[in-house]
């Protein structure tokens, strides 16, 4: 059994059969069953994995996504004779995104499955499989998806970023009037960490690993954080770095149709984290949270942001935001023409204002988190993780802290299985889902990481520490075997230098002597002509004496 808290349009499709009303203004708590489930096929499940996972919802459809790897849609009444049905997909589904157009499905052996208009127009309603398109055959395990308005992104393993569906706005890295749909990925960038869109935009941003923000596709409300001053720029035609971003680590960009929602993260003087969420893009449909247009990410200021309260997650939809904090208060603003906003009107909100909750179990577990730790102990040296951290980054861990009630003190454990060069590398990933550069990687750490990965329960997170870990440990590898043939080949050079040296200077001597040889050749020569010149002196004047004795 699943509890959920809904509120907006009930109509297209009805998650709330019992509920007349077809606009929801208030949040209201339900019970939701998967009507699509089959008792003799689930007999063997526990109660856990028939839990919701994820919910993502588009303009005709929505998709309840079971922690078992099993997924049921919602269609749109009139477009759909069995409301819902069950997702036919041999393989473990393990997150589902759907979009204007059409959804995508991604699975545990890293495969994506897509369907829709922009996908199979022949048969829209056939999911294919589009990671197998992929022309390199070596990047086709997908890490993540992301959708857009009409496009479908993946991130692969190899950090390296696809694209597909419309490309109308340029929204595939590049503008092509031949070139307006695309079912198969094409490569957009390489050595990217995160993408970041959203169902109702028709533009992408990717982040690098190095923390550059890159962006194309649709700029007409200035919602990509670049300032307009020509009309062609209402179209980003190819990625396009983007220079003024607040200072920070890059949590979260959601994009909605005429604005964008950033979440930036920096630290205290007691290194405790601190969230603060910008925006820019149109004001006309009141989405940024703030008065006016803005042309670059701007600060949403709010007296609802307290101190001592953290942004834990927020979502954007078509022209409204929504934000839960570490105090269980959920934030909204922007348009409301469904009761979207949860306010209980359908008035448009231009600034956060908190939303009225019926009591939730969460509330109370879940506040102040941001100030406990879960502390490992090693050798009389304390690795702290933030609980806050590890709830935003592990839904496993989300589970095992808000679950427990009594669980508001710091936990210390003294875990000897790990080294320390270990809890380095977790502690560093836990923060930034990354590995230190400068860290080398054995085969003894890759062991020590296996069996620590189990401890944390972090094996369904994304992406997954030990397949960075191998990667990291092959890249290695690789860089040193090329370091050793590029040492092989500089004392190859080296040796060729100095027989090339050697050669050289031989020449030169034989050159020098040459030189000596003609020089004394020349000489001889000289004396030669100078000895036959004085001759031929000696010769002429004895001719005169003689001619002159004659005429006497």
């Amino acid at each position: 059994m699943n509890e959920i808290l809904f509120f907006g349009s009930n109509k297209y499709p009805k998650l709330i059969k019992n509920e007349p009303e077809t606009i929801i203004k208030k949040p209201i708590q339900f019970k939701f069953e998967n009507e699509n489930e089959n008792e003799n096929e689930n007999e063997n499940e526990n109660e856990n994995e028939k839990q919701i996972k994820q919910i993502s919802s588009g303009r005709f459809s929505t998709i309840f996504l079971f922690k078992n790897g099993k997924a049921i849609q919602y269609l749109q009444e009139n477009n759909s004779k069995q409301n819902p049905s069950k997702i036919e997909i041999e393989e473990n589904i393990q997150k589902v995104t759907v979009c204007n157009q059409s959804e995508a499905i991604l699975t545990k052996e890293g495969n994506v499955f897509a369907k829709g208009r922009y996908i199979n127009s022949k048969n829209p309603n056939e999911f294919i499989n589009i990671s197998s398109l992929i022309e390199d055959k070596n990047d086709r395990i997908i890490q993540d998806i992301v959708s857009g308005r009409s496009s479908v992104y993946l991130l692969t393993s190899n950090q390296n970023a696809y694209g597909f569906g419309s490309n109308y706005y340029g929204q595939l890295s590049f503008y092509s009037k031949k070139l307006k749909k695309t079912k198969k990925p094409i490569l957009m960038m390489k050595n990217v960490s995160k993408i970041f869109s959203g169902n109702s935009s028709k533009y992408i941003f990717l982040l690098k690993s190095n923390q550059e923000l890159f962006v194309c596709g649709d700029n007409s409300s200035n919602q990509v954080g670049l300032r307009k001053s020509r009309r062609k720029e209402t179209k980003i035609q190819k990625l396009t770095k983007i220079q003024n971003i607040p200072k920070g680590k890059i949590i979260d960009i959601q994009c909605g149709y005429t604005h964008s929602i950033m979440l930036i993260e920096n630290e205290d003087e007691n290194q405790n984290p601190k969230r603060k969420l910008y925006s820019c893009g149109n004001y006309q449909y009141n989405g940024l949270g703030q008065y006016g247009n803005t042309y670059e990410f701007t600060e949403i200021k709010s007296f609802l942001f307290e101190n001592d309260d953290i942004i834990l997650d927020f979502s954007v939809g078509y022209n409204h935001t929504l934000i839960l904090t570490s105090k269980g208060k959920l934030i909204s603003f922007g348009e409301n023409l469904f009761g979207q906003l949860g306010t209980g009107n359908t008035k448009n909100q231009s600034i956060p204002i908190q939303i009225e909750l019926p009591k939730l179990r969460f509330n109370e577990n879940i506040s102040n988190y941001h100030i406990y730790y879960f502390i490992i102990e090693r050798k009389e040296k304390q690795y702290k993780f933030p609980k806050l951290i590890l709830i935003t980054r592990s839904e496993l861990y989300r589970g095992m802290f808000l679950s427990v009630t009594e669980d508001k003190s710091n936990k210390v454990t003294d875990y000897s299985e790990l080294s320390n060069k270990s809890f380095q590398i977790f502690e560093y990933w836990i923060y930034s889902n990354q590995i230190k550069d400068e860290i080398e990687i054995t085969q003894e750490i890759i062991d020590e990481i296996k069996i620590g990965i189990d401890y944390f329960q972090l094996n369904q997170t994304n992406p997954n520490l030990f397949d960075l870990l191998i990667k990291k440990f092959n890249n290695q590898n690789q860089n040193q075997n090329q370091n050793q043939n590029q040492i092989q080949n500089q004392n190859q050079n080296q040796n060729q230098i100095q027989n090339q040296n050697q050669n050289q200077n031989q020449n030169q001597n034989q050159n020098q002597n040459q030189n000596q040889n003609q020089n004394q050749n020349q000489n001889q020569n000289q004396i030669q002509i100078q000895n036959q010149i004085q001759n031929q002196i000696q010769i002429e004047t004895k001719e005169k004496r003689r001619n002159k004795c004659l005429i006497f």
